[in-house]
């Protein structure tokens, strides 16, 4: 009975993320594009830039991996070569994903604090070389994870699925491959944010206490302050930020630690009772919703980005309206 519980909440889980975070990311990248939300163009790159990585991310590892297989689990996907590519294309998404995130964040810690630096790192051209450089060394990182897996059973000279190779957990240099991923994400993406954020945090702080303490000598009054209220917001959005990110990949990072110090594999079954594999999957759908919220926390928050949807959805109804309205 608690097998099938967990079997049909995986299965309510992946569709539902696919039908509402496709088409969100979609109207982020779109919206977005169109440059109507009041943001820069370094921040919309940044943000486009996360939107599609974040798609990927849905199109490849909840798409064409995980419902690919609970529907359709005997089809071309399905076959070694493939589900190799598959996996490694998964990988440089998520990483590109996350470390996005993280240079965003490191943009919006120049911008903020490091004034005399704001004109030359906060800019366009900038935001797209970051970009560009941080998708291509995901590329380069997870190549080895072609070659991480081997078939896990041969039909007529067809190789089919994927299963780690024994060797992987054995040889020094493919463990060494393990701990070097799992330090690159999430571990060092979360430290850098956390340690972003909390100078971030600090210098608006003191510049708050600075600001109140200069209006109260000029007016001897507590006024309403229009930008310490926009600090205050940013305060809450980058503890957002870190709070989502640290709490949805904590299940991630404690299967791994379980399986390099309890010496066991990560599990390739799909015994919906096991515990071992429940945590291994409550830390996949875990870490695949956090690459997939950062973008509705960073834009969603935005009036004007609001606003744009509203419009999207008013739309459709005002052009039926214009076709239905009868001609003079």
């Amino acid at each position: 009975m608690h097998g099938q519980v967990t079997g049909l909440a995986y299965a309510i889980f992946y569709p539902a993320l696919a039908t509402f975070g496709v088409p969100g990311n979609l109207v982020t990248i779109v919206i977005l594009s169109r440059g109507r939300c009041g943001l820069s163009r370094c921040i919309t790159r940044y943000l486009v830039g996360m939107a599609v990585t974040d798609l990927l991310v849905l199109i490849t590892a909840v798409i064409l991996n995980r419902l690919s297989v609970i529907y359709f689990p005997v089809f071309f996907l399905s076959t070694t070569p493939v589900c190799r590519l598959k996996i490694a294309i998964i990988y440089v998404a998520r990483d590109s994903s996350v470390w996005l995130t993280v240079a965003f964040t490191f943009d919006r810690f120049v911008a903020i604090c490091c004034p005399n630096w704001n004109a030359k790192y906060c800019t366009n051209k900038v935001a797209g070389m970051v970009i560009g450089s941080i998708c291509a060394v995901s590329c380069l990182k997870n190549i080895p994870w072609y070659f991480v897996y081997e078939p896990l059973y041969i039909k007529d000279d067809v190789p089919w699925f994927c299963n780690i190779k024994l060797n992987f957990y054995s040889e020094l240099l493919w463990t060494a491959f393990d701990w070097i991923d799992r330090i690159l994400n999430p571990c060092a993406p979360f430290l850098l944010m956390s340690l972003l954020n909390a100078l971030t945090v600090r210098y608006i702080l003191v510049a708050n206490k600075a600001r109140k303490r200069v209006q109260l000598q000029n007016t001897g009054d507590k006024q309403t302050d229009r930008e310490l209220d926009n600090r205050r917001k940013s305060i809450v959005l980058l503890f957002t930020i870190s709070g989502c990110f640290l709490v949805l990949w904590t299940t991630y990072i404690v299967n791994f630690l379980y399986v390099r110090f309890s010496h066991t594999n990560y599990s390739t079954g799909s015994n919906f009772s096991d515990p071992w594999f429940i945590l291994q999957e409550a830390g996949n759908m875990s870490q695949l919703l956090s690459c997939c919220n950062n973008t509705c926390i960073y834009a969603g928050t935005q009036r004007k980005f609001r606003d744009e949807i509203i419009n999207g959805l008013k739309y459709p109804l005002n052009l039926i309206r214009k076709l239905m309205r009868p001609r003079k």
